[in-house]
């Protein structure tokens, strides 16, 4: 895939993942879109205030992740659902390794693209969605210079403590997030096995970190 196309991709992403910065907690009976609408009112403000993260510092955008953004994302179901049926076959510790070692690629690879936020908004449109829903999907699209990019978000529903809203899934450039990397999980698990894959990542986020 062209190495800009993946770039605009994930700099949308980012966008939308940001969208959940600086927000308290609100209740679990809020509706999925009315929580997307009102957490991204505020976010290219937050992104163009912050000098850090416009510089491409990784530790500042990591830290941003673990402290805002991973409490509104069920990223165990988004990791599973990238590394497909072998999920089920690895140990705890393979699975913990797999969450960590992804968390950390989607931030190094694409952690400059945030450098490149300057004048887009974003526009959530209307849902279809009956009340009983537990799984819905919230269509957004980011305008700025150009064509306006499509953004979608799948979310469910999560009872008990944290109760609400959760994003395991986005649709970034017509493409989701999750389908985008399981082929390529699939390929490094068949020809190497759920520690192969471990290993594949945690080369490609040493490779990152090393060109800054």
């Amino acid at each position: 895939m062209n190495t800009r196309l993946l770039n605009r991709r994930f700099l949308v992403l980012l966008l939308g993942l940001s969208s959940l910065v600086a927000w308290p907690a609100w209740g679990a009976d809020e509706a999925a879109d009315v929580l997307i609408k009102r957490l991204s009112s505020d976010v290219l403000d937050n992104i163009k205030g912050d000098k850090a993260i416009q510089a491409g510092d990784v530790s500042r955008i990591v830290a941003l992740v673990d402290g805002k953004i991973m409490p509104n994302v069920n990223f165990k179901r988004m990791t599973a659902a990238a590394v497909g049926p072998a999920w089920r076959q690895a140990t705890p510790e393979q699975q913990k390794r797999l969450q960590e070692e992804f968390k950390i690629l989607l931030v190094r690879t694409y952690a400059g693209a945030l450098t490149q936020v300057s004048d887009q908004t974003i526009f959530v449109k209307p849902m279809r969605a009956a009340a009983e829903d537990k799984e819905v999907v919230v269509r957004t699209e980011v305008k700025g210079r150009g064509d306006a990019i499509q953004l979608d978000y799948r979310l469910e529903k999560t009872p008990g403590e944290g109760a609400g809203w959760k994003i395991y899934n986005l649709n970034v450039l017509g493409a989701w997030l999750v389908e985008t990397y399981r082929s390529d999980f699939a390929q490094q698990i068949n020809a190497k096995g759920i520690d192969g894959l471990i290993t594949t990542l945690a080369e490609r986020n040493k490779a990152n970190a090393k060109k800054g």
